[in-house]
């Protein structure tokens, strides 16, 4: 299944729009208006919360984003180097092993769960606002759609 998260253009808390290859709307990212994390949450059409996706709230160096499942329990950390010339981002926390093979802001990158390949993200090129193409199994697609939200997250806040 292919899919594509775009930042809207005019928001307020920074959501997005996540459409299949025909331009229907498959899930909905929704930012929360005054958040200092950037929080953001995950729906499905049906308007069930899958995700939630926020910032640490004070960063020093090492920039981080959490995902937190329905239940609001800590899944995943996603996290970037002290020096982080290369984009690299590391997944802990989570069940499986998550990797992101390949630098996400360099316009690819493989998702890698316990060595194989799960997904593939794309970045495209625009100057208004981010927007990305994802690739992945239709069960894995939500927890994909959190981690490109999460590292799109980090270097939000770097830029800023």
């Amino acid at each position: 299944m292919k899919v594509y998260i775009k930042n809207k253009l005019i928001s307020l808390g920074g959501s997005s729009s996540v459409v299949d290859e025909n331009k229907n709307p498959v899930y909905e990212v929704k930012g929360k208006v005054f958040s200092i994390t950037r929080k953001k949450y995950l729906y499905d059409l049906q308007g069930n919360k899958l995700y939630t996706i926020r910032n640490k709230w004070f960063n020093w160096f090492v920039h981080k984003a959490f995902i937190y499942d329905n239940d609001n329990n800590k899944i995943a950390t996603v996290k970037d180097k002290w020096f982080n010339f290369k984009n690299d981002y590391f997944i802990e926390g989570y069940k499986d092993e998550i990797k992101l093979d390949g630098k996400i802001f360099s316009l690819s990158c493989n998702i890698v769960r316990n060595g194989k390949i799960i997904g593939k993200i794309r970045r495209e090129i625009t100057f208004i606002r981010d927007s990305f193409e994802l690739e992945a199994n239709e069960e894995d697609i939500p927890f994909c759609i959190a981690l490109v939200i999460a590292v799109d997250n980090i270097t939000d806040n770097k830029r800023k």
